[in-house]
């Protein structure tokens, strides 16, 4: 029998090529590849999370095929190979001869002979096919991460490729860089040695397999028995899913290695490298001519042997060289034969397959030693690239080459170099500098005891020093060529290949030493642990003690050096990140970098999106370097936009398999080879397909993954509180936290347990709502059901134990795990198979352990579809929030919920637009019901009637809220205060129409009060009209004598003026301050008033002066008298508590006043001294009310003497403006002169013989002209506040963006006054500042804002004026009525808009007009001009002059924002910056002020405080109150105002109050008679800070 094919002819061997391009082609068709020849599959595509990636698929479509086929090898499941194709209908049906025969008999030999020819035409697709497929039509990356897989499966990996279509053989040598083998073997004393190489650089001996002819074993099943038993390393015709068309195998050859365990049952003693050559050798005569040249033993399968065949040559060739040489023989029954040194021959045919694989077994190893002995061919991976002929994806990508140099050019940089000195020598920044670094910032964040705000400045001052010195670190040429090489502009993928070569070189570079060193641990930890044991069970002895102490001093060392010694990409990039935080602290850029600073966190962004790990927190120094961290996303958001992620933390003790489980569920790079394992945490991006978007509502899977729990290596550094920390921080970060345990017992995972259940009840305080899942690893038997059931409940019981245990640590309630998380114990627990499928290294990964992956990712997947996700920015946030919690060690009491804080003050801000609208749809519907009031249209107002006049505004603010809570972003976290801000609303609504119901109540009584001057005035105006009637009609005759009329009527004016000032009582000025006096002096007879030197109660810096103490307060006898006579000599010190007290008291009280002066409407009523005499028994009752509180002081006479003064000093201006207005209304003097025109100009028309109509047109007009201007500046007043509400920079926004301006204008201004004012009455600086800007606006955007509104106004009343009268005249002509008829009308018609009715023409309506046309002309005509004369005297002061102050806009915008709450901080004074003025929980403000502002001092000296509040809370120095001493981290326990006040520890003080200190340091201590010395002394640090510093500072904190 030949075993070579003979006899082709060249036309058939070209018609065999061209059907077996026809099959190529078809298979990639079938697979529905064929577009991807060209246009690759990328790794990026592969690796995101889609729709399919979370199925398990036994079975699918062919065209579904490749893509089930690499969900399944990304998992490491071995079973990529096995997957079965659903048949077609067709197909499901066997082929029937004659069906509806129904014969019991038939032919058997003729039917069993029958073959169905179309079911042989389409054979499925052969599983090696799918594999090459892909891997033609994947690029590099995703070839090489398809290679490493492969490997990982302990599959054979493609060694040399044939072109499908060209037939150009390709070595992938890229594809292998990724792979290491790890094996054990003997050294030349015989102890095991551990081996870990890259199979790039392994020298190994190669056995090499190929077949001539066709044969009928299987040379890759009998490869198989070699290799593993137990696993198909190379696929074989007998597989599952084999079969008979093979398209794309021919020609492949494949590799395996064999690693031996370093036990007696090792097939090979050494790491062995085997090569099997796919179809007929001697048509592949290139790949057999490599291979023979590389290999170390031969071994070729021939049918039998026959001299003639074409290949008799080549197997002569092999035969006569040097090399071993095994021939097996499927024809022949023969065992093993040495022919001659090096030469074998087996017979396979009808023998015991155990038995050929062991006689091969041996005869390799006899091959094998001869190889050694004659040190023949060494095989290196590497070394087949130096073959020609020959395809080297490295060498043939232009791009790779040079990316492979520019990282061997660095790592030129390294040679002989000390590795333990490496980082030391090129990356000075991130070694004793950063943990220097480091240190210093804990013991910033951590005051001890009682330490000040100057001690913590001189910290700051040497931080920043450790910056200046990382600064000036040289930047060495290795970072040089990196940092130049990731910033050249070329493409993402190129960049990749970079960061690959290095991460491989460094690898390569490091790879032994690590290797020897932590053989020198292991060592070390074995004997430690021996002697430590012993210690236990019998004592030690003294030298054995010595031992042991020098055992673990030895360990330590070995660990720094491992430490040391470690050297990956991630210390470059951390070396980056320094860089960047010295240059950021410095603000200067880094001596020898190419480009700016500010560009290095773009380059980590651009590789966290090419896939590559960002380490977030460093494991050397368990610290979070967040000024990189922060930088980078920011970056990472203008690359990507603000996109949202779910964050997925893992946990876990060391070594228990989280980084491999990442990598298997979402391909994830994190370092998983025990020479390093992950320490720190470390980030990844994972992208969500463009269709799973929609289901799972967020953009990427942000993984975390940390350093184990309890790490060893960490042994005599790791503590219990570092554990903590990185539990609490990747808890706080992630949505859902994997916690992985290894085996199945909750007492062996005691300490993990309580560790994670403390971080969750942390979260609990601070009102973060993580999710959990447990994950036991390496679980014997998961499918025992009733083993699982009781595994849970063992463990929930553990958890329930942990969490009481945990709730002792953290002071508070918890009795089981289900109150601190929402936990189901049946789906939140998973069981994992054990990850190898035998022993290693040689074991596949368990295809179970695979399946349980696809099951967890499945369920993530599930979990996180019910979330939203985070905004990158706000994961920005959080990141920083939790890392400065945790800095202050107290966590709880220091977190800072920085998104929930933004989406409170988002939603604050949407609030005050919300109460805006309500407040100024009810000021329009004030207005237009106080016309009507005045108008005497209604003479009542029902609450129910300015409900429904507000419903459709109300509506509309109600449709707003319930879009904003239920479209935000944020909605999950504003859903938390949805219901509060919804009553607070509908509280507001209520409030603001009590309030308007009150103050039209108000008016009504006030109207029904005013009659008698209003009837007074219009009846002298009346007389004067018909009086001036009478003598116009006298002087008719003399119409044309213009001066005699004028001199006629100015005689005639001037008589009755003086007859009208004769009846009625002059209107004269009044002096509040003076009536005030007076008043005084009536109650407090024996006191000279007049005399009296008040003081300013708004700025009096202690009221100690103006109080004594109370004669119940418990001082009895001789102590009594003792304190008095102390007390008459130093007077009363009252405490802080009392001053605080007193001040808002007197604060209250101005408030309550002005409110009180605003409702007696002196601008309509006039001043009555009664209202003095009210505002004296309202402050008297509040004084009173206060001293029977429990307080242990009454209030001196001169304290009621002096606020009573004070008030009423503050509000003369208030008095004086609105008398000014009702002189200017009533007083007959003013009023007359002012209407002199007016009434000159009807006398005119009546000598000149003008009908009534005219004439009564004309004093239309005049009794128009004031109603008119009122209404124009009232209608401007409210545009003009809502204006500023939208364009003036302070006023557009919220309470917290006023206050920014505030403190800008404070600053620019350097006022001490106003800033003590604004310090000690908030409330009237506000107020005061709000009327300034108001008045600044209107100066300045007079022009080209006011005017224009004023005309717009005074147009629309126009045209409103013009209408009512042609209306009035229509209403008359259908009804026939008179003049009374028409005014009724026209005064009706106007009652909304104007304050004008029908009583104002009481005695001065003519009977006789009945030209109702020239009525409405003469109107039409006069109020032009009336108009023109009116806006002519627009101007910036006008307002105040033509308009009372309550309906001024600056008044409007007080009315809004101060409707919030004024509480101060009791120990610093700054405003609560809640927008709601009783709004819920705690009072709270984001940053604080020294307290030596509020007078604070160190006790028993008189040197001012320079301490924050932010500093003081975390230390645990003492304060008084109440007479007692409390320390400040727990101010709380004080009670009273400190119980309600939140204050979070916190270093990042404003510099703006530093400024402020250094700046009026000297009138701070005039003020308080105090000075800034010793414990008060102010830190150098903060007289650095410029005013224009802490202005722009502003920006960034507001």
């Amino acid at each position: 029998m030949n075993f070579g094919t003979t006899g082709v002819s060249p036309g058939q061997e070209l018609q065999q090529e061209k059907t077996r391009r026809e099959n190529r082609e078809h298979l990639f068709q079938r697979l529905h590849l064929e577009g991807k020849l060209q246009n690759k599959l990328e790794r990026e595509d592969v690796l995101q999370i889609t729709a399919d990636s979370s199925q398990s698929q036994e079975s699918c479509a062919e065209e579904e095929l490749f893509q089930t086929f690499l969900q399944k090898l990304l998992l490491m499941n071995y079973r990529a190979r096995y997957i079965k194709t659903k048949e077609t209908k067709k197909q499901e049906h066997t082929q029937q001869k004659d069906n509806d025969s129904s014969d019991d008999e038939g032919d058997f030999f003729r039917e069993m002979s029958l073959s169905n020819e179309e079911t042989s035409r389409s054979d499925p697709v052969h599983p090696m096919d799918v594999q090459m497929a892909v891997f033609h039509c994947a690029d590099s990356f995703l070839k090489q991460l398809m290679v490493t897989k492969l490997s990982q499966c302990q599959y054979a990996l493609p060694l040399l490729v044939p072109d499908p279509f060209t037939q150009h053989i390709e070595f992938p040598l890229w594809t292998f860089r990724q792979i290491n083998k790890s094996w054990k073997t003997f050294d030349d004393a015989g102890e095991i040695i551990s081996k870990v190489q890259s199979v790039c650089k392994a020298e190994t001996p190669m056995v090499c397999f190929f077949r001539f002819g066709s044969v009928s074993s299987s040379k890759s099943h009998l490869m198989n028995s070699l290799i593993n038993e137990k696993h198909n390393t190379f696929f074989h015709r007998n597989c599952r899913g084999s079969s008979r068309t093979r398209v794309l195998m021919d020609g492949v050859v494949e590799i395996a290695w064999y690693c031996p365990s370093g036990k007696n049952t090792d097939t090979f003693t050494d790491c062995v490298a085997f090569c099997n050559l796919h179809g007929d050798a001697g048509d592949n005569e290139k790949q057999l001519q490599i291979l023979t040249q590389m290999s170390s033993v031969n071994v070729v399968i021939l049918p039998q042997l026959d001299r003639d065949d074409k290949s008799a040559t080549q197997i002569q060739n092999l035969y006569n060289t040097r090399k071993p040489l095994i021939c097996l023989f499927t024809q022949d029954k023969s065992a093993v034969i040495q022919t001659k040194k090096g030469k074998y021959k087996i017979g396979l045919m009808e023998r015991n397959q155990s038995d050929v694989s062991e006689e091969l077994r041996r005869a390799i190893n006899d091959c094998l030693s001869i190889s050694s002995s004659e040190s023949s061919s060494i095989f290196k991976l590497e070394n087949v690239s130096k073959h020609s002929d020959i395809r080297v994806d490295e060498d043939d990508d232009e791009d790779c080459r040079r990316r492979k140099a520019a990282a061997q050019q660095m790592m030129r940089l390294l040679e002989n170099k000390d590795l333990t000195q490496i980082k030391e020598s090129f990356l000075p920044c991130q070694g004793k500098l950063w943990h220097q670094c480091c240190q210093t910032n804990k013991e910033l964040h951590r005051p001890q005891g009682s330490k000040s705000d100057r001690e913590i400045s001189v910290k700051q001052t040497e931080l920043m020093d450790v910056r200046k010195q990382q600064h000036e670190c040289v930047l060495s040429d290795f970072m040089k060529c990196f940092i130049n090489e990731i910033n050249e502009k070329y493409a993402a993928n190129n960049k990749t290949v970079f960061l690959q070569w290095l991460g491989i070189l460094m690898d390569e570079h490091t790879s032994t030493e690590l290797s020897d060193l932590h053989h020198k641990y292991d060592d070390k930890w074995s004997k430690v642990l021996h002697l430590k044991e012993k210690n236990k069970s019998e004592q030690l002895k003294t030298e054995q003690r010595e031992q042991l102490k020098n055992d673990q001093t030895e360990l330590e060392r070995i660990s720094e050096e491992l430490q040391d010694a470690t050297f990956g990409l991630e210390h470059i990039l951390r070396e980056i990140g320094q860089i960047y935080e010295s240059c950021s602290s410095v603000e200067k850029n880094k001596e020898g970098l190419q480009f700016h600073f500010s560009s290095l966190p773009s380059l980590a962004a651009e590789m966290m999106i090419s896939g590559f790990p960002l380490e977030l927190m460093d494991g050397d120094a368990a610290h979070v370097p967040l000024i990189w961290i922060s930088a980078v996303l920011d970056e990472l958001i203008k690359k990507l936009g603000d996109q949202r992620v779910f964050v997925l933390s893992v946990l876990g003790v060391q070594s228990s398999g989280k980084s491999t489980m990442l990598n298997a569920m979402f391909g994830l790079q994190f370092a998983v080879s025990a020479g390093r394992c992950t320490r720190g945490a470390f980030m990844q991006l994972v992208r969500v397909s463009e269709e799973m978007k929609e289901q799972l509502k967020f953009d990427y899977i942000l993984v975390v993954d940390t350093e184990g729990l309890r790490a060893p290596e960490l042994a005599g550094r790791s503590t219990r509180h570092h554990d903590n920390e990185l539990a609490t921080f990747v808890v706080g970060l992630g949505h859902l936290t994997l916690i992985n345990i290894i085996g199945e017992n909750p007492s062996e995972m005691q300490d993990t347990l309580q560790i994670v259940v403390q971080a969750f009840l942390r979260m609990k305080k601070v009102r973060l709502n993580p999710s959990c899942m447990f994950v036991h690893q390496n679980v014997s038997d998961v499918t025992a059901g009733e083993k699982n059931m009781e595994g849970r409940r063992r463990l929930l019981e553990k958890l329930d134990e942990m969490t009481k245990l945990a709730a002792k640590d953290e002071v508070c309630d918890a009795e089981s795990f289900s109150d601190v998380i929402e936990f189901d114990v049946q789906n939140d627990v998973k069981y994992f198979a054990q990850l190898w499928e035998g022993s290693p290294p040689m074991a596949p990964p368990n295809p179970n352990y695979c399946e349980n992956i696809q099951e967890l990712k499945k369920n993530i997947l599930k979990r996180a579809s019910k979330s939203n996700g985070m905004m990158l920015k706000h994961l920005k946030d959080r990141i920083q929030d939790l890392w400065e919690a945790l800095l202050n060690e107290r966590f709880v009491f220091s977190f800072r919920n920085s998104l929930e804080i933004s989406t409170y003050r988002k939603l604050e801000t949407e609030y005050s637009k919300w109460t805006w609208s309500l407040r100024s749809a009810m000021l329009e519907i004030e207005n237009k019901l106080h016309n009507k009031i005045e108008n005497e249209t209604i003479h009542e107002v029902d609450k129910s009637h300015l409900q429904r006049e507000l419903k459709e505004k109300s509506e509309e603010v109600k449709k707003s809220m319930s879009d904003f809570f239920e479209k935000d972003k944020d909605k999950e976290i504003l859903i938390e205060w949805k219901t509060s801000f919804e009553i607070k609303i509908k509280e507001l609504q209520e409030n603001i129409v009590r309030e308007t119901k009150r103050k039209l109540n108000e008016i009504l009584q006030q109207r029904d009060l005013k009659k008698k001057i209003d009837a007074q005035r219009t009846h002298h105006e009346n007389t004067l009209f018909k009086k001036s009637k009478t003598l116009a009609l006298k002087l008719k005759d003399k119409a044309n004598d213009e001066e005699t009329l004028k001199k006629e009527f100015d005689c005639f004016w001037k008589q009755s003026v003086e007859k009208i000032i004769r009846d009625t009582p002059q209107i004269k000025d009044i002096d509040i301050i003076r009536d005030v006096k007076q008043l005084l002096s009536e109650i407090y007879e024996s006191s000279p008033v007049d005399h009296w030197t008040s003081r300013d109660m708004f700025s009096v810096p202690s009221y100690s002066d103006y109080v004594q103490i109370k004669k119940s307060s418990g001082i009895t006898g001789p102590v009594r008298n003792l304190y008095r006579a102390g007390k008459e000599k130093f007077g009363v010190v009252l405490s802080k508590e009392d001053e605080t007290q007193i001040r808002t008291l007197v604060n209250e009280i101005a408030h309550e006043t002005d409110k009180k002066i605003m409702s007696f409407n002196i601008s309509k009523m006039g001043y009555n001294k009664s209202y003095i005499h009210e505002l004296t028994d309202y402050i008297k009752a509040k004084l009173t009310e206060h001293e029977e509180s429990a307080v242990k002081y009454v209030f001196k006479n001169e304290f009621f003497m002096d606020l009573l003064l004070s008030i009423c000093k503050r509000a003369n201006h208030t008095f004086t403006d609105q008398h000014r207005l009702f002189r200017e209304a009533n007083d007959p003097v003013l009023y007359m002169e002012k209407k002199r025109g007016e009434y000159f100009s009807v006398f005119q028309k009546y000598c000149k013989g003008a009908t009534s109509a005219a004439v009564f047109g004309e004093i239309i007009c005049q009794k128009l002209k004031d109603p008119i201007e009122q209404s124009v500046y009232k209608n401007t007043a409210r545009d003009l506040a809502d204006e500023m509400r939208t364009n003036c920079e302070s006023l557009n926004g919220n309470r917290s963006k006023l206050e920014k301006h505030i403190l800008k204008t404070l600053a620019e201004e350097e006022d001490f006054n106003k800033y003590m004012n604004y310090i000690q009455n908030p409330r009237d600086h506000f107020k005061s500042f709000i009327r300034d800007e108001v008045s600044q606006y209107i100066t300045d955007k007079f022009s080209v804002g006011v005017h224009p509104k004023m005309m717009k106004n005074i147009k629309l009343l126009q045209q409103k004026i013009m209408n009512a009268a042609h209306e009035s005249t229509e209403h008359v002509q259908v009804n026939s009525g008179d003049v009374d008829l028409w005014l009724t009308c026209f005064t009706q018609l106007l009652s909304d808009v104007l304050i004008f009715s029908v009583k104002d023409f009481s005695g001065v309506s003519p009977d006789d007009v009945d030209d109702f046309k020239l009525l409405e002309d003469v109107i039409r005509n006069e109020i032009p001009p009336l108009i023109s004369d009116i806006s002519s005297e627009f101007s910036t002061q006008t307002f105040k002059l033509k308009l009372d102050c309550k309906y001024r806009p600056d008044e409007i915008l007080i009315g809004h924002f101060c409707h919030c709450c004024w509480v101060q901080c009791p120990f610093c004074a700054a405003i609560c910056t809640n927008t709601l003025e009783d709004h819920d929980g705690d009072h709270s403000v984001p940053f604080h002020r020294v307290n030596g502002l509020k007078g604070w001092y160190c006790q028993g000296t008189r040197n001012l405080s320079t301490n924050f509040c932010t500093t003081v809370v975390a230390s645990d120095n003492r304060f008084s109150a109440s007479d007692q001493w409390f320390p400040y981290n727990e101010y709380r326990t004080a009670g009273g105002v400190y119980a309600n006040w939140s204050i979070t520890p916190d270093v990042s003080q404003l510099p703006y109050w530093k400024w402020f200190v250094c700046r009026f340091q000297k009138d701070l201590e005039n003020n308080y008679d105090k000075k800034f010395l010793g414990w008060g002394q102010i830190p150098d640090e903060w007289k650095k800070h410029s005013k224009q510093d802490v202005i722009e500072s502003l920006n960034k904190y507001f």
